[in-house]
């Protein structure tokens, strides 16, 4: 009996070396690095358990939802990618936003680098997949997009794509799900509300999962599990608009928590305006493109003329815009309000999540601080591809070394 065991294992061994590998690449929306530990997560703690989990992933610059994925996506920066923020103004005026299509976009996603290198892509709703990249698009992919779809569709689907022939399912698949960014968002990082959105996805999380239990593929798929950014309360706004009124500058801004983007009726009165916007308020610090901090890698034609940064916990908002009345009745009833964007580096609350189950991942490595900009390198290197065209990360370390859960432990490579 031991001998046939051994026999069988020594058969699946053979088979899976063989089989094309899977990566699975979720993005829970606005789930703090600490959110895990706040509850009993039985998904969360079992891939910590069986594979691996980052102290915290560390999000470009600005943290909101569109500039993050992009750079989960391209392993670039967004003064290389495009995407500056979820709402801005192109150099001739057009206003992009969460519906927009992927024309701005000057990275190489990694569904486009999969497909270009014969490895079919899957994306469910994950942003800018929605719509071609410059003629090339993921061999399967779901929109437009649903903000009331569920995660249990998209957990169906991507086990319907596991279930086609090895021939024509994706080795890449990439869904984004909501996570707990509005509940952050409405109610605050820390309210019981976040901790029933988590207490959700990690149930959604499980009958993932459990789908791949059923099937017996963990010997050559990796599941990663990412978040794009976290969350900080936030206890006073502004409106960039009413700083340009009150300083007497013709021009528009688009609010956006951590930083506003300014574009001026008189772009070569910029290096003024930037010094009349500082003065203002000491909590707010202005910059032209040219004199943005290098660090902070948005210094795009699409970040407009002068850039307004907000010093934590203060966030730029539109006048009576849905966040601003949830601050304005948070007052009311000492509820909280979340937001973010800021810069990770300074600001540890924007720190994401990042869990790994699988193939290449060794049970219960525990990994440091990780950067989001590697995430793509290490997605590719997991498939034995070269990483997106304008990739600057990469691979995490501890991540492609040996197979998981315990006793499936195959080579990471093949």
């Amino acid at each position: 009996m031991t001998r046939t065991l051994a026999w069988l294992a020594a058969f699946a061994f053979a088979f899976a070396a063989h089989a094309k590998p899977v990566v699975i690449l979720i993005s829970m929306d606005g789930v703090r690095y600490d959110y895990p530990d706040r509850d009993a997560l039985p998904a969360f703690a079992r891939i910590a358990k069986d594979g691996a989990r980052a102290e915290s992933l560390t999000p470009v610059f600005p943290s909101s939802t569109f500039p993050a994925h992009t750079s989960l996506a391209t392993g670039a920066h967004p003064d290389h990618h495009g995407i500056v923020n979820n709402q801005f103004r192109a150099p001739g005026g057009e206003e992009l936003s969460y519906g927009s299509t992927a024309s701005a976009l000057t990275a190489e996603p990694l569904w486009v680098a999969a497909e270009r290198q014969g490895v079919r892509s899957g994306t469910f709703f994950w942003p800018l997949s929605e719509t071609d990249w410059r003629g090339s698009a993921p061999s399967y992919r779901r929109a437009p997009f649903d903000e009331e779809l569920p995660e249990r569709a998209k957990v169906e689907q991507i086990l319907a794509w596991l279930d086609l022939p090895e021939a024509e399912r994706p080795g890449l698949v990439m869904s984004w799900w909501h996570g707990a960014d509005r509940a952050g968002h409405e109610s605050g990082p820390d309210a019981e509300a976040t901790r029933t959105a988590m207490r959700e996805q990690d149930a959604e999380l499980a009958l993932l999962i459990a789908g791949i239990d059923a099937r017996q593929r963990w010997s050559e798929i990796t599941l990663i599990v990412v978040s794009d950014h976290g969350m900080l309360a936030v206890d006073g706004a502004l409106d960039a608009n009413d700083l340009l009124e009150d300083a007497g500058i013709a021009g528009s801004a688009v609010n956006a928590s951590a930083l506003a983007l300014v574009t001026l009726a008189e772009p070569r009165g910029a290096e003024a305006a930037a010094q009349k916007l500082a003065a203002l308020d000491p909590r707010v610090r202005a910059y032209t493109r040219a004199q943005l901090p290098r660090e902070l890698r948005i210094a795009h034609a699409n970040a407009g003329d002068v850039v307004l940064l907000a010093q934590p916990p203060l966030a730029f908002m539109a006048a009576w815009s849905q966040l601003d009345l949830l601050r304005r009745a948070s007052w009311l009833w000492s509820g909280e309000v979340g937001v973010h964007g800021y810069d990770a580096e300074k600001t540890p609350e924007m720190g994401g999540i990042f869990f790994a189950l699988g193939r290449g991942v060794a049970p219960t490595t525990k990994l440091g601080s990780a950067r989001a900009l590697d995430v793509p390198a290490t997605v590719a290197k997991l498939l034995g591809i070269a990483p997106p065209a304008q990739n600057e990360g990469t691979p995490i370390a501890g991540i492609g070394v040996a197979a998981g859960p315990p006793g499936a432990a195959t080579p990471a490579s093949r």
